[in-house]
């Protein structure tokens, strides 16, 4: 039971991201019909928002170290972030530790702004032109994203720790009455997913509950009607569009801690991505979170060490039989609608 509880928390963790991801991806498609195949990009340069920030806050000039000084009896020096001299050392060493949470607020207004230019400089070229033309355009965009952040960043993984008060695991175990020490899960991942939870239930009161919300699902639903209607929809829906961008660079930002930030995490991310969102059925909100939840849970337990010995490999391709089964039993996918990509 402890080792069932733990793969359904490894689930849940990974199928946060892929849950994250293909929300993104399915309110670009549902709202401007366009498989935008740079989402992924979008989750990397996310993650490098956080890289960005924690090496802004890190910046530093040289101090002379009072009464020291080195063999050659020169002063020593050493280094102090600039960050001490506007906060003070206390306050400023908390910031430098909290910068991958901190970066939530840096994050947002860029991920906003790369999201509208993306779309009003590329996309809405390409609203009515095949999805094969949608799905070439952005995969090209998605590799000249990669490879200016390969210059700028170099190829190597680059660590970005959490807060120092999330270093460390919890004892899961102890807490629902199993014996201390017996599923022992990190802190961190428990925040990404509670942190994933957040932003879903935020997304989906956004569309719900609020006029812009309401008007961007009939919208979704009708785009002529409501544009007879006197509404002004292409603006929404590239607002929804920077939307979409900041919920796929906000997972990337979480996420450093988890997996360090290279350059072709997004194309990691990206087809697994799809692939939930065809599960779940395109256009379907709900239908992308569940899948995502859903095969993450099942990736995780064909990682286990017995299954992977009775069927070596199943790990690779335990996504990809499941989304074939589905298809051919429902090939609208979970809670697919119908019309959706079948002309």
């Amino acid at each position: 039971m402890d080792a069932i509880i733990l793969q359904i928390l490894n689930g849940l963790d990974k199928g946060s991201a892929y849950a994250l991801i293909a929300l993104g991806l399915t309110l670009i498609f549902g709202t401007l019909g366009v498989v935008n195949f740079a989402h992924g990009a979008l989750f990397m340069i996310g993650a490098f928002c956080a890289v960005t920030l924690s090496r802004l806050l890190s910046l530093s000039h040289k101090v002379e170290v009072p009464g020291a000084v080195d063999f050659l009896g020169n002063p020593q020096m050493r280094d102090v972030p600039y960050i001490y001299d506007i906060f003070g050392e206390s306050l400023g060493a908390g910031i430098i530790d909290w910068a991958v949470p901190l970066s939530i607020l840096f994050a947002i207004p860029v991920m906003i702004a790369i999201g509208v230019i993306m779309e009003r400089g590329l996309i809405k070229h390409f609203y009515k032109r095949p999805h094969a033309d949608q799905i070439l355009v952005t995969f090209g965009l998605a590799i000249v994203l990669q490879e200016i952040i390969k210059y700028y960043y170099g190829a190597n993984p680059i660590p970005t720790p959490a807060p120092s008060a999330f270093v460390g695991s919890f004892d899961f175990g102890a807490v629902i009455g199993f014996e201390p020490g017996t599923i022992i899960y990190p802190y961190w991942r428990l925040v990404y997913f509670a942190f994933a939870a957040v932003i879903i239930g935020a997304v989906f009161a956004f569309l719900q509950f609020t006029t812009f919300g309401m008007v961007v699902r009939a919208g979704m639903a009708d785009r002529e009607t409501v544009g007879l209607l006197g509404i002004n929809i292409d603006k929404r829906f590239t607002i929804m569009f920077g939307l979409a961008a900041a919920v796929a660079g906000l997972a990337g930002v979480m996420y450093t801690p988890i997996n360090s930030p290279n350059y072709h995490m997004g194309m990691d991310f990206l087809v697994l991505s799809f692939v939930v969102v065809v599960v779940g059925g395109m256009g379907s909100l709900p239908g992308a979170v569940l899948a995502g939840f859903l095969l993450g849970i099942l990736e995780s337990f064909a990682s286990m060490r017995e299954v992977i010995a009775i069927i070596p490999g199943i790990n690779q391709v335990i996504i990809y039989l499941v989304a074939i089964i589905i298809l051919l039993t429902r090939p609208r996918g979970l809670m697919g609608r119908k019309g959706v990509m079948e002309d």
